[in-house]
């Protein structure tokens, strides 16, 4: 089969012919019909995590937003069969034992394998995984437009579900690229009133049709004034890997208010501790989601209250997709095709 292959950290995939995977008997062989690619594949690849890098198998078939269609279930892999709907995300395999997995934190596990970073994932014809966590991608749902659900939409949808999001409440999304379009959307379902914040006209054209309420182009204006002229953010959310991002999200959260970070950039952020203190600020720190946070996006999507905007590309443009993140052009999602 055909795979964009990372051979060494810090190195450039190369799409070539790899072997096909063998399923065990917990497991299932996925005709792979498409896999986001995401910020992350671009920090995985470029060594720039300091807790992933020793943990990367190499070499290595990056991607894990995957979907697409059964084509083996083993003998264990109870409840599918070929030609299932099926999605692989990032937590690819978890314990089910220990302290958290028994307390609904299984992101937390420390025996979790991790699709695309400690077993091969989805830039490929196929991929094999855990028939114990893998999502049932809804009949409703295109697979193409359905592959960010499995990281972006799942990020954000944790996010928000951490921070307590509720109706009425006003969120404030630092970052309205791949993550934040679906924030907006999310919490726009949530019925929020959401303000959509970032430097970049593009993407702040697609916050408008995503339905953001109000949309700050921060190279222009300062957020906090216009922000908190509304009653500032019960909820700001942080997907930009920007540490100025973090600067704005403290100017722009209301008094007993929460900061979800999502986004992480390679440097340090800053916040005041007075600041959190005196304003008795909720820090937020949210790391993909579960199975059960899955299946509960998968319906909130499958109900057609969240889409993703994607650039479909076929899959021997691995690398240049990868290079179109690295330079912040990417508006919406890209989306490989084998």
């Amino acid at each position: 089969m055909k795979a964009a292959v990372l051979k060494d950290v810090g190195g450039r995939p190369e799409v070539i012919d790899h072997p096909l995977p063998q399923p065990a008997a917990d497991e299932l062989l996925i005709r792979v019909h498409a896999c986001g690619v995401c910020h992350s594949d671009v920090h995985v690849a470029d060594g720039d995590w300091d807790l992933i890098r020793p943990i990367t198998k190499v070499p290595l078939v990056l991607g894990h937003e995957v979907t697409g269609v059964v084509e083996q279930a083993g003998a264990e892999a109870h409840g599918w069969k070929p030609g299932d709907r099926a999605g692989v995300p990032w937590l690819h395999w978890t314990c089910g034992q220990c302290e958290y997995c028994t307390t609904g934190r299984e992101t937390l596990c420390s025996k979790q394998l991790i699709t695309g970073v400690t077993v091969d994932g989805g830039y490929a014809e196929f991929i094999k995984a855990k028939a114990s966590h893998v999502a049932r991608i809804p009949d409703s749902l295109d697979l193409v437009d359905a592959a960010p659900l499995l990281c972006a939409g799942l990020t954000v949808y944790k996010a928000l579900k951490a921070a307590e999001l509720c109706a009425g409440m006003r969120l404030a999304v630092v970052g309205a690229g791949g993550l934040g379009h679906l924030a907006i959307q999310v919490g726009k379902a949530l019925e929020a009133t959401v303000i959509a914040i970032d430097i970049h006209a593009g993407k702040l054209a697609l916050a408008r049709e995503c339905g953001a309420d109000h949309v700050l182009d921060s190279s222009v204006e300062q957020p906090r004034k216009a922000v908190r002229a509304l009653g500032g953010a019960h909820v700001v959310l942080v997907t930009a890997a920007s540490a100025a991002a973090y600067d704005t999200a403290l100017t722009c959260v209301r008094k007993g208010g929460t900061i979800a970070v999502v986004g992480m950039p390679n440097e340090p952020i800053r916040l005041s501790a007075v600041s959190l203190v005196a304003g008795e600020l909720r820090l937020v720190a949210s790391a993909v989601g579960t199975r059960q946070d899955l299946q509960e996006l998968m319906d909130l999507a499958a109900g057609g209250r969240l889409r993703c905007r994607v650039e479909a590309r076929p899959l021997h443009q691995a690398p240049l997709a990868l290079e179109d993140l690295r330079k912040g052009t990417v508006t919406g999602r890209i989306v490989l095709v084998p």
